[in-house]
């Protein structure tokens, strides 16, 4: 139960994001459903590259792909008033879908029996995979490449339930709350990874 709800929550939380993304660069209704969807399925069909899973089986979750159209027209159809800070829910969207994801990804790895690391990364692609192609195919440069800290959660969600700290369904929901939390805390005061840049500073 806990892992349909965690894809449910996903697919939904990227789903919008992607849709959200579509309208704020003024793509059609065509575009906006192809990003959305492509947002919430994206990370997982890399995920299932990398860990040995056909890619065919994304197509056994029609259910999903039915929520993510319902829930992509549900955002498309509300007046534009009702949503006057399209970059704030846009961003509290993508905090759920990196949170359950992340965690989704990790249990998928787990569950087949893989390292730590492979389950961290199963976290990581699965997590922010949907959403590097959404800003890619929407002219932006990539969110978890910005300087906000973002894969940074999706790794500690891969720990947690790669070391067994996260196994029960109680402490994955807190986990899930824990990891959202602290995404929207990173772009809310805008914590920083350290980074280094090689352009000379202007004099």
């Amino acid at each position: 139960m806990t892992w349909e709800i965690l894809s449910i929550i996903g697919t939904v939380a990227f789903a919008i994001s992607g849709a959200i993304v579509a309208m704020e660069e003024e793509y059609d209704i065509l575009g906006v459903y192809i990003l959305g969807i492509v947002t919430a399925f994206g990370g997982g069909a890399i995920r299932n590259l990398l860990i040995g899973v056909p890619v065919s089986a994304l197509w056994d979750q029609g259910m999903l792909f039915h929520i993510a159209l319902f829930a992509m027209t549900v955002i498309y159809l509300f007046p534009q008033k009702m949503l006057p800070h399209w970059q704030r829910w846009g961003n509290f969207f993508d905090a759920l879908g990196l949170s359950a994801f992340a965690i989704q990804g990790a249990l998928y790895a787990a569950k087949m029996g893989h390292p730590l690391s492979a389950v961290i990364v199963a976290a990581v692609l699965t997590g922010s995979g949907g959403g590097i192609i959404r800003d890619l195919l929407a002219g932006r440069k990539p969110l978890v490449l910005r300087a906000e800290i973002y894969a940074v959660w999706a790794i500690l969600a891969g720990l947690a339930v790669g070391i067994g700290a996260a196994h029960s369904p109680i402490r994955l929901y807190i986990l899930f709350m824990i990891v959202a939390a602290l995404r929207i805390l990173s772009y809310t005061y805008n914590w920083k990874l350290p980074n280094k840049s090689l352009k000379a500073k202007a004099s």
